[in-house]
């Protein structure tokens, strides 16, 4: 309700009630209506005078704090100033609305505590576990095993396995703090995909057969498949898609790689046939360090970044990516490419 409106009913209310009292003593008319409207024009320019001054202006000044605090700073300049035209109504919606939105960015920062949390816990965890192992066998050396020949080799490559994993944790590590910040630059170019997955599907020959694995790139692609993106990291996520699809299929199971021209992308697919992945686990898939069964999970290896390094590199191509499985019976991954516009065939135009 706008304020006149409530200072007219307010002195409406007062200059009836005062004419009523005025025509109860007297039995007037005249006096009737010389008191409402005496009553009515004074009580009006009171209420107005102290209403405006001690209610509606400090309700005004909250409005606007809370309007100029919903909009950021960048926008109020780009917008101005702005008044509301009957901000007691607005400011009772504005105020719900901030409170949502208030809650709302509670939650989430609850949500990025919680990861927080967990993000360190991990990580100490991934640290520990070679720096202790490391720690050991060190101490093995020094107490007398390093006079043992076979012993102290044996030691040693232990001792390097784990150096190495500590090395691929801090790189791995390192290129995820890059991508976030934007220092590691996408170099878009135009590249055959096809060609790229077959280059790398070539380079993991050894390892499919190391986990008893096939490997099919579904379809024969004849047509020309070109894509704009950064192809050496193209290549990151394919290795690491496909290098992921081994350690979770099944002995004597397939991975398979499937490309979709869509209308101006290219989707491509990487699909296994082995455990699968609990669909409760799937939203947090592409965290850093999360693991959906810790102990399975310890014994296949990894620095736990290897998902996390994917999402980050399609989402710099301003690319998707996403999965689905089921468990027990294999998961696929997908992603998206920029489809480079194929040409139009100008015929020529025959005179007859």
């Amino acid at each position: 309700m706008k304020l006149r409106t409530l200072v007219f009913f307010n002195s409406l209310a007062v200059g009836l009630s005062v004419a009523g009292v005025n025509f109860y003593f007297q039995h007037k008319w005249n006096y009737f209506w010389l008191a409402l409207i005496i009553s009515f024009f004074v009580s009006y320019a009171v209420f107005y005078f102290l209403i405006e001054k001690y209610v509606y202006s400090k309700i005004k000044i909250i409005y606007k704090l809370i309007h100029s605090l919903k909009l950021g700073k960048d926008l109020k300049d780009a917008l101005g100033e702005y008044v509301s035209s009957d901000p007691i109504n607005d400011v009772e919606q504005e105020v719900k609305d901030w409170a949502r939105d208030k809650k709302s960015e509670i939650d989430e920062l609850r949500k990025q505590e919680q990861f927080r949390r967990e993000f360190l816990s991990n990580i100490s965890h991934e640290f520990k576990t070679p720096l202790f192992a490391i720690e050991g066998y060190v101490e093995a050396l020094k107490d007398g095993a390093i006079d043992e020949p076979e012993l102290a080799k044996n030691f040693l490559e232990k001792l390097s396995r784990n150096v190495d994993r500590l090395s691929y944790l801090i790189k791995d590590l390192n290129e995820i703090s890059k991508l976030e910040s934007g220092e590691i630059p996408i170099e878009f170019q135009k590249f055959e995909l096809v060609a790229l997955v077959k280059e790398v599907m070539e380079s993991l020959e050894l390892k499919a057969k190391k986990y008893q694995i096939s490997m099919l790139l579904k379809e024969k692609y004849d047509q020309h498949t070109l894509v704009n993106a950064d192809r050496e990291k193209i290549r990151q996520v394919l290795v690491n898609l496909i290098d992921n699809s081994f350690k979770y299929g099944k002995q004597g199971g397939t991975t398979a790689v499937t490309i979709f021209k869509l209308h101006d992308q290219i989707l491509v697919e990487i699909t296994d046939d082995g455990i699968g992945i609990e669909e409760k686990c799937l939203p947090r898939l592409f965290e850093r360090f999360y693991r959906t069964d810790s102990s399975r999970n310890r014994k296949i290896g990894g620095s736990g970044l290897g998902l996390a390094i994917v999402k980050h590199i399609v989402e710099a191509h301003q690319q998707t990516i996403n999965v689905r499985s089921t468990e027990g019976l294999g998961s696929t991954f997908g992603f998206t490419l920029q489809k480079v516009a194929e040409p139009l065939i100008s015929l020529p135009i025959l005179n007859t």
